[in-house]
């Protein structure tokens, strides 16, 4: 139902309604807590990157170069939150980095470029993104004072998603996922196929350094790894890793960030190339279990 909705029903109606949703559904869920996680810092000097929870399950991104004091947002869909945290953080935001065109994400782009008070260059791969004035495509790199951004098309969500990988010399990398990979999980199907999955996960995102840190979308990373005890149920590490997050979400923590080599060994989307994974699906390709389990988490309810 969803996948029709997205592909059959004009864009502007599907933000406007998705709009409605999301906001009722964060008053209803949130309440007076105002949001569904704490905010968070992550250090990877000299960049410093800062998770600001959204909407019902959301994550934002403010990620600043300490040595210039620049700034660039991930997805601001709550541009109040952003522009409270640019101040705090005393830089200067010059990029929004927009992963896809759905409203979660870049429904706050307009009203961030009217609030903030300086230029701002909003970057993505697909026209349909709000305020877009920089499309970019697989390969094109940008900086954000002097951390390196590396775009990775990872159609499939959406047509025209965009991971960033972002990297300084001697330190940890990041990537910035949006609805493409999650912790333990991948995102649905909605304009694409399975193969252009697997091109995106195993092809693309396993093939970063391992240590690379994973800031997604979604705070989904319970209910991943419900789903994924079912389908790699003799994975030691996916057990344990659901009773660490089941612990992160009761002290209302982010679960967020992950790391590539995690993904590799406790995301089965990731771990389509293995015969277990295979066997569970029933199928002998991995493209066939990435549909299948694809398929079955769709209708998992835990």
């Amino acid at each position: 139902m969803l996948k029709f909705v997205h592909a059959h029903i004009p864009n502007c109606i599907v933000n406007s309604a998705t709009a409605t949703y999301f906001k009722a559904r964060a008053c209803l869920n949130n309440g007076f807590r105002g949001h569904h996680s704490n905010q968070a810092t992550v250090n990877l000097k000299p960049m410093k990157i800062q998770i600001l929870p959204a909407l019902t399950d959301n994550y934002m991104y403010l990620i600043t170069d300490e040595t210039t004091k620049e700034s660039a947002v991930v997805d601001p869909v709550e541009p109040d939150t952003v522009l409270q945290a640019v101040s705090a953080e005393g830089s200067r935001l010059t990029k929004i980095l927009t992963t896809h065109h759905h409203w979660d994400h870049a429904g706050g782009n307009e009203q961030l470029v009217k609030k903030y008070p300086g230029p701002l260059q909003i970057i993505g791969g697909d026209q349909r993104i709000g305020a877009l004035n920089t499309l970019v495509k697989d390969g094109d790199s940008f900086n954000i004072g002097n951390i390196k951004v590396d775009c990775i098309y990872t159609p499939c969500h959406t047509t025209g998603h965009i991971c960033y990988y972002l990297s300084t010399p001697n330190q940890v990398p990041a990537v910035f996922t949006g609805d493409t990979l999650f912790v333990a999980g991948c995102g649905r199907f909605f304009e694409g196929t399975p193969e252009q999955m697997y091109t995106a996960l195993v092809e693309k995102l396993s093939r970063l350094p391992d240590d690379t840190r994973v800031f997604c979308g979604h705070e989904y990373t319970v209910q991943n790894l419900k789903f994924a005890q079912t389908v790699d149920s003799n994975n030691p590490q996916v057990h344990r890793k659901f009773e660490w997050a089941v612990d992160k979400r009761s002290k209302g923590e982010p679960t967020i960030p992950s790391s590539i080599g995690e993904e590799k060994a406790t995301n089965p989307f990731m771990r389509v190339t293995l015969p277990e994974i295979q066997t569970q699906a029933g199928c002998n390709s991995p493209i066939a279990a990435m549909q299948t389990i694809r398929k079955q988490k769709d209708n998992f309810t835990g």
